[in-house]
């Protein structure tokens, strides 16, 4: 059965207890909101690896760009 819950007053919500310990989330962690084909998609931000900065640095390029990319979710370089 999906998991519910409600926004309440000044737009909060609660992430239900059965869907924090299927994915791990826990205080603190960063959760990224968007919007597909209209509908939501919440995902758990996970903190960027070394590798994936030592790919950055290793590329040259626009390292903004690059930084920016990965922080979206995108891995590595292009």
């Amino acid at each position: 059965m999906p998991s519910e819950s409600k926004v309440s007053k000044g737009n909060l919500t609660v992430v239900p207890k059965a869907v924090r310990d299927e994915v791990d989330i826990q205080e603190g962690d960063v959760l990224a909101w968007e919007v597909r084909e209209g509908e939501l998609v919440v995902r758990r931000r996970r903190p960027k690896s070394l590798k994936d900065m030592i790919g950055v640095i290793a590329h040259g390029g626009d390292a903004v760009d690059d930084k920016r990319r990965i922080q979206r979710g995108g891995h590595g370089i292009r």
